[in-house]
């Protein structure tokens, strides 16, 4: 395979840190820059409201993320790095974040407060057509563009909620950590968050035929201060 993207799993937009947000009398600097013109990136929204999980799975995709230099206008960005959203050539994005109404987005996408409640009133759920229909869609678009890259998915393949749609679509280029089988969200996070410090990738392998569920793993070892 040539390069790798990733896909991200959705922070729960329903949540409470969903529902500060859209308080009436919500305050506070992001809740601010949502009502703003130029809103918050997606991935920093997500990572707001999911905390430790999102914020690994969202540093290490964009460490490891390796896109093909060249795609078409519906995943690539004219300005900007197709790994972290920085100025750059074109390019296939690298990352990709699952929404619960939008579809695949990018983390540098910017979002206000209308998209927040866009998300937090569809369930992520494939029974509901919104979102299930909305990723098939953009997934569609992104096996299109993507050539002959791997597909990763941070997120939980326990779940059928996201996984049995994007199998649907990338069948057996669709790949997750395999230390991630047994491992809480929060595990997963701080797992993420050391391989990024140590500028190390975790071992592949497919979601077709995996064991989705195993014997959870020793605690991680405390960090050294």
């Amino acid at each position: 395979m040539s390069g790798r993207l990733f896909i991200l799993s959705p922070a729960n937009c329903a949540g409470k840190r969903g529902q500060q947000l859209l308080a009436p009398t919500a305050g506070g600097q992001m809740v601010a820059r949502l009502r703003g013109e130029s809103g918050v990136p997606l991935g920093e929204l997500f990572a707001f409201m999911s905390g430790l999980y999102f914020r690994g799975k969202l540093a290490y995709a964009t460490r490891f993320a390796n896109p093909p230099s060249v795609g078409n206008s519906s995943t690539a960005s004219a300005d900007k790095n197709p790994r972290d959203g920085t100025p750059a050539a074109a390019g296939i994005r690298g990352v990709h974040i699952i929404t619960p109404s939008h579809g695949l987005r990018g983390p540098d996408e910017r979002m206000r407060l209308d998209d927040v409640r866009a998300f937090a009133g569809q369930a992520i759920d494939i029974a509901n057509d919104a979102y299930r229909q909305a990723l098939e869609a953009s997934a569609r678009a992104l096996l299109a563009d993507a050539g002959p890259c791997d597909i990763v998915l941070l997120g939980s393949i326990a779940s059928p909620k996201y996984v049995d749609v994007l199998l649907g679509i990338f069948g057996s280029r669709l790949l997750f950590p395999s230390d991630f089988v047994g491992r809480g969200d929060m595990s997963r996070g701080g797992l993420l968050l050391r391989q990024v410090t140590a500028g190390s990738e975790l071992p592949y392998i497919p979601v077709a035929g995996a064991v989705r569920r195993g014997v959870r793993p020793p605690k991680l070892p405390k960090l050294a201060r």
